[in-house]
């Protein structure tokens, strides 16, 4: 099991239109958007925006993998070892990905990201096409 990079960091806005605008201002890249989180990077560094409506998860930090088949190895490691995880959830844009805590009660994600998952690939944010 080879993790990738420490991939993105996400925290809570009350507004998300707004604070995905900010970040924009700040030099980030909006890459998705939608009306409770938005996702967005500075190089290969991520940073979701989650709404007080999003019940997917908290605050947390995602760390990320290259290999698909490394997430289940990754997911029944840790539950062998008593971590608390939730399920691996396959995503929409083709990324997967599950939840767990640490032993201090801190969030984490482990995500598949295919290498070339925003290379060439038009995903404007739903929010503002409208």
């Amino acid at each position: 099991m080879k993790m990738k990079r420490l991939g993105h960091v996400a925290v809570c806005v009350e507004d998300v239109a707004k604070a995905a605008e900010f970040y924009k201002n700040l030099g980030m890249k909006l890459v998705w958007q939608d009306t409770d989180w938005a996702y967005l990077k500075a190089g290969n560094d991520g940073l979701a925006l989650m709404s007080p409506e999003y019940d997917q998860a908290g605050p947390h930090f995602g760390f990320v993998f290259s290999d698909r088949a490394e997430i289940d190895t990754a997911y029944e490691k840790l539950k062998a070892e008593g971590v608390k995880v939730g399920k691996i959830h396959d995503h929409r844009d083709g990324t997967a990905s599950f939840y767990g805590r640490d032993p201090f009660g801190n969030w984490f994600e482990y995500l598949y990201e295919p290498d070339d998952l925003f290379e060439g690939k038009d995903l404007q944010p739903l929010a503002a096409q409208a």
